[in-house]
């Protein structure tokens, strides 16, 4: 529901409109605060997994620094959408942020790398991000390929590979090292992440307005809370940490990893394809209308490019976020300018290191207390695309076949040990190889591909939905 005092229903639907300032800097804070710590998990998730975040290769400069980046070039890839340069951006209220979707790629890729490994990393995501942009110059004739079948599994897919690293963060964090504590899977960690979670989905489900939005947010400060309490938070490197400082291209290096390159690239297909999704989100939620060429097109040029910029300076690929989309439907204010903001604002945090390193003395189970929901909340919009699947038996022989594969190969990576490490990585992540197999299937088998049992399918799926509704 809307404010009358922000602009008129006409001014509302417009992109260009500016409300006044003082509706528009709390609603431009909004959606960062939508989104904040979604865009900060993957660099400490990276940071966990490289080895530099715990343990004897600790880095914790290094920690803070994507910590810090992530945060400032999330606002730079949002001003390119919302400002444009020339047919770059939608120009629209899109809000970027360091995309999940690439983690199952990155992790394996990273397991131990130490700082050392972040070369190879920021070279693949600059890469990764050019070819992007390169996608934005035919993206419309591609979606054809990637219907909600394959969407959707893809999806289901990224939530499935990363719902072992919230349990793990939970109970205190993944590899040996945390591992090896005697604190590990103890009452007092879960206890930690118990009270993220259970404040978390207080605040989404009994709350409005911006306590709702913030839900994730809101969760971790009182887990935070909980673990200082509790004498779990160190609060040492803060005092260390500069008050400003600009970011440094190539600080990790320069380096060819061709498992993260090759990965990269693959899974710019489908951030583009999401980016598009949410372009059209956009536009039918806070505009009532479709998404033009000119602005689907520009959102996928900016997507790669905010990619490619962020990694010379350090940082992971961005993509558009989905949960602002819905923030924009709910708010019925479509201004870009709302959204360039709250980019400011991101920028603003990101050239200060004081505030990376609070958010870097955050105990690993409580981060895993939000990590949980929003992991578990990716797989669910897998599951939410795959309901709009005809379920004949054609599809459910693809759905089959490629999510047996990929996950098979995500639970037992060892399993294929005549590859090298390259095809190995690539092929373990689980997703990739899924997302290959339910293309390709669906792109050579008839239409009418086992007819004869789709009358029980569909009888099937009748009575489960009919069983459902008396239950």
């Amino acid at each position: 529901m809307t404010d009358s005092s922000i602009g008129t229903p006409e001014q509302l639907r417009d992109p260009n409109y500016t409300p006044p300032l003082a509706k528009a800097i709390p609603l431009g804070i909004q959606h960062v605060l939508a989104m904040f710590v979604s865009n900060v998990t993957p660099a400490i998730i990276i940071a966990s997994a490289a080895g530099i975040a715990f343990g004897p290769g600790a880095d914790p400069e290094a920690r803070i620094y994507l910590i810090q980046m992530a945060m400032m070039f999330a606002g730079v890839a949002t001003l390119i959408q919302t400002i444009g340069i020339g047919p770059v951006g939608a120009k629209l209220p899109i809000v970027q942020g360091t995309s999940f979707a690439f983690l199952p790629v990155m992790i394996p890729a990273m397991i131990g790398a130490g700082t050392a490994g972040l070369a190879g990393l920021m070279t693949g995501v600059v890469i990764g991000g050019l070819f992007h942009a390169f996608l934005g110059l035919f993206v419309g004739r591609i979606r054809f390929a990637l219907p909600p079948l394959i969407t959707g599994l893809i999806v289901l897919m990224i939530g499935l590979a990363l719902i072992k690293v919230g349990i793990e963060y939970a109970a205190g964090g993944a590899g040996d090292f945390n591992r090896g504590q005697e604190t590990w899977g103890g009452l007092s960690n879960w206890f930690q992440a118990g009270v993220v979670l259970f404040v978390t989905l207080g605040l989404k489900f009994f709350t409005r307005g911006m306590l709702s939005v913030s839900a994730v947010l809101l969760g971790l400060i009182a887990g935070y809370i909980v673990a200082y309490l509790m004498g779990d938070v160190n609060l040492s490197g803060i005092g260390d940490a500069a008050a400003f400082a600009l970011p440094e291209p190539f600080k990790f290096g320069f380096a060819i990893n061709w498992a993260i390159i090759i990965g990269m690239c693959l899974m710019a297909f489908i951030s583009a394809i999401e980016t598009v999704g949410d372009v059209s989100g956009i536009t039918k939620g806070g505009a009532g209308r479709e998404a033009t060429d000119e602005e689907v097109t520009g959102a996928t040029y900016a997507d790669g490019l905010g990619s490619a910029i962020a990694g010379v300076f350090g940082s992971l690929p961005n993509t558009s976020f989905s949960q602002n989309v819905g923030l924009i439907a709910m708010t019925g204010v479509m201004s870009r300018h709302v959204v360039t903001i709250g980019a400011i604002f991101l920028i603003a945090c990101g050239l200060v290191p004081k505030v990376g390193a609070v958010i870097n003395t955050i105990p690993i189970q409580v981060l895993g207390g939000g990590v949980i929901v929003m992991f578990g909340m990716v797989a669910a919009a897998g599951a939410s695309m795959l309901s709009d699947v005809k379920w004949n038996s054609r599809n459910m022989v693809i759905f089959a076949t490629a999510l047996s594969v990929g996950l098979g190969l995500q639970q037992v990576p060892d399993a294929m040990v005549f590859l090298g490490d390259t095809a190995r990585i690539l092929l373990t992540s689980g997703l990739l190889p899924a997302a290959f197999i339910a293309i390709v299937l669906n792109l050579i088998l008839p239409e009418h591909f086992g007819d004869e049992a789709d009358d029980e399918v569909s009888g099937a799926m009748k009575g489960i939905k009919e069983n459902s509704r008396k239950a």
